[in-house]
């Protein structure tokens, strides 16, 4: 079924993937923000999703030749990045954690998790109505 299964909703799925993990990134930054030497940790995923949109879609490529690779830009090549910050160091101890930046990123990606919920909840919304409205 399109309507449930589309390449949106995988996309929108794995956004609010991103979001926990960032959630749970920034989480483990904040409770190590005394641990010496300790490095903080970020979730990549917008990044890709703007390079997977850049791409070219496969409708407008064809291929010329069997042995030549297809192309796929599905949904379920994208998928979010821990990577860890190893660049600065905020403190004499070598551990790099700002609290400030901690709490932005945490209000931030709740508005994010918020508005990708109320999106989710807004298609599934429309199919109810739909299916409603089918048996009338």
């Amino acid at each position: 079924m399109k309507l449930i299964n589309d390449k949106t909703g995988a996309v929108l799925q794995l956004a609010l993937d991103a979001a926990a993990a960032r959630q749970r990134v920034s989480a483990h930054n904040v409770a190590n923000i005394n641990t010496p030497h300790f490095k903080r940790q970020e979730v990549l995923f917008e990044e890709q999703l703007k390079a997977a949109l850049a791409a070219p879609s496969p409708q407008s490529l064809r291929r010329t030749h069997p042995r030549h690779l297809p192309f796929t830009s599905e949904p379920a090549d994208l998928k979010h990045r821990v990577i860890t910050d190893n660049s600065t160091a905020m403190r004499t101890d070598g551990n790099n954690v700002d609290i400030d930046r901690e709490m932005v990123q945490l209000s931030t990606n709740q508005l994010r998790y918020n508005a990708l919920t109320q999106v989710l909840n807004g298609r599934y919304s429309l199919l109810r109505y739909i299916l409603q409205e089918g048996r009338r």
